[in-house]
């Protein structure tokens, strides 16, 4: 029964939005949009922690959705280019190009299109180097990381980490048009985040990455190796973190919270080291992804309290 005053859809209306819909969605998970909430997060949190006060919302809005675009344009190209992997693994295989939602050229048009787009928008509407950071985050990410160390070595994620730190570089340079020690401490918090966050996930999805031939540490080096490596990342996260108070983008509360996000986290890591199963490094894995926006977080509310 329709709803009076409510006009439905025709079947020839419903036929023809159906697949347009299914379409649009399938593009919208190449971009991978969990990992891209989290780079938002992190671009949108230091645009807070490099102002004085609240950052304009043309400005924000800018800044978050021209980081977006290169984001979803690299992850885009990175399922293109995967794709007889993800086909092989059972955490991806239902993605969008093996699962013959997209075809592989749509995929890289999509890829290529969104990258422009966002060197575009950043260098016209926001500054010329938030878009140089951008374009270098997008290109290290496709031509180093998944061309290149992915398939060839254990320490793919350590080097290719670089290529997701890059959000908190374009935003101070969205605000400043430079970049300073703070960007960069920030830029190594999520690059030493990186290791112990995606090591976690091999630990217990070791058999995929074995399967795909992926040399990933658990895959090449063992598990009790990667649960080492892990402490070691971790212990030096939750110390880098603590050096926004001494480069001045921070105080005593920030440093209170971080020390308490970061010594959970290596308690996390010191567990999933003692623990034979995999228990513990799913439990590490759950926590690193709220991890980076607690810390943000006690970073953007250190800087700007005054408001509350």
């Amino acid at each position: 029964m329709a709803v009076p005053g409510h006009q439905t859809a025709s079947p020839s209306q419903a036929g023809f939005t159906g697949p347009i819909l299914r379409k649009a969605r399938a593009f919208y998970e190449l971009t991978k949009p969990t990992i891209v909430l989290l780079i938002l997060v992190t671009a949108y949190a230091t645009l807070w922690i490099a102002s004085d006060s609240p950052p304009s919302l043309w400005l924000s809005f800018t800044t978050v959705l021209g980081a977006a675009l290169a984001a979803g344009s690299a992850n885009a190209i990175n399922c293109y280019y995967d794709r007889d992997i993800d086909q092989v693994m059972s955490r991806t295989r239902k993605r969008p190009v093996p699962a013959g939602q997209v075809t592989p050229r749509e995929a890289l048009v999509f890829g290529i299109v969104t990258g422009v787009l966002s060197v575009v928008l950043l260098s016209w509407l926001v500054h010329p180097l938030a878009a140089f950071w951008a374009l270098a985050g997008n290109l290290f990410y496709v031509f180093v990381y998944t061309m290149w160390l992915k398939r060839s070595t254990p320490q793919n994620i350590v080097i290719g980490g670089a290529a997701g730190s890059v959000p908190p570089l374009i935003a101070w340079a969205a605000v400043h048009g430079t970049v300073a020690w703070p960007a960069v401490i920030l830029f190594l918090i999520i690059f030493l985040w990186t290791p112990p966050h995606f090591w976690a996930l091999a630990l217990f999805r070791h058999e995929d990455y074995a399967r795909a031939g992926v040399p990933m540490l658990p895959v090449v080096k063992g598990s009790h190796a990667t649960k080492v490596q892990i402490l070691v990342y971790t212990v030096l996260l939750a110390v880098v973190s603590l050096l926004l108070v001494p480069a001045g983008a921070a105080g005593w509360l920030y440093a209170v919270l971080a020390a308490a996000f970061g010594g959970y986290f290596i308690y996390l890591a010191w567990l999933t080291l003692k623990d034979p199963g995999d228990r513990a490094a799913k439990r590490l894995f759950g926590y690193s992804i709220i991890y980076l926006a607690l810390v943000f977080a006690a970073a953007v509310i250190d800087r700007h309290l005054w408001i509350l």
